[in-house]
């Protein structure tokens, strides 16, 4: 265990189907990865209960200050046109330890928001990218991988017994 602050985000990177957008992106969101939950109070309960029903699904998010042609002419509608987009981190201990973090995405950009634009102003474009696989490693070690059929935390399924119980 450290007893100085470790794991701390010093620099960023994306590539939006392979092409390495550094010195464009502004600004990134990595999707939050949260459970689903519904409320529930049965029969003979006093109180309700948050109960887990599987997981949600948020869109990334980056900003551009640039009006990139090729990142624009990447959103596309077309069942089976995939693409990827991958936002890498530089995490950077206290006592110099220096760890990578990725984050990996296919799916599609959903959205293209051209904003304002006003003279002498920076203008910025925001993009949505709509996951259908994630996977996020920290030093290598795979600590969440998801699609619509399963979860995977730290190498655990989530969903495994489930999918076993629909013979699936």
């Amino acid at each position: 265990m450290k007893s100085t602050p470790a794991y701390i985000l010093r620099n960023a990177a994306m590539w939006l189907n392979e092409d390495v957008k550094v010195g464009q992106v502004s600004e990134m969101t990595v999707p939050p990865f949260r459970v689903k939950t519904e409320t529930m109070r049965n029969a003979g309960m006093v109180m309700e209960r948050e109960v887990p029903m599987g997981y949600e699904r948020e869109n990334a998010k980056f900003k551009m200050t640039a009006l990139d042609p090729a990142t624009v002419a990447t959103i596309n509608g077309m069942p089976g046109t995939n693409g990827t987009l991958m936002i890498t981190g530089a995490l950077v201990d206290e006592d110099g330890a220096v760890s990578n973090a990725t984050v990996y995405m296919r799916g599609f950009l959903k959205e293209v928001d051209f904003g304002s634009w006003a003279s002498g102003e920076k203008a910025e474009t925001d993009y949505a990218f709509v996951w259908e696989y994630l996977k996020l490693e920290i030093g290598g070690a795979t600590l969440i991988e998801a699609d619509d059929f399963d979860v995977s935390i730290n190498g655990t399924s989530q969903t495994g017994d489930i999918r076993a119980a629909l013979l699936l």
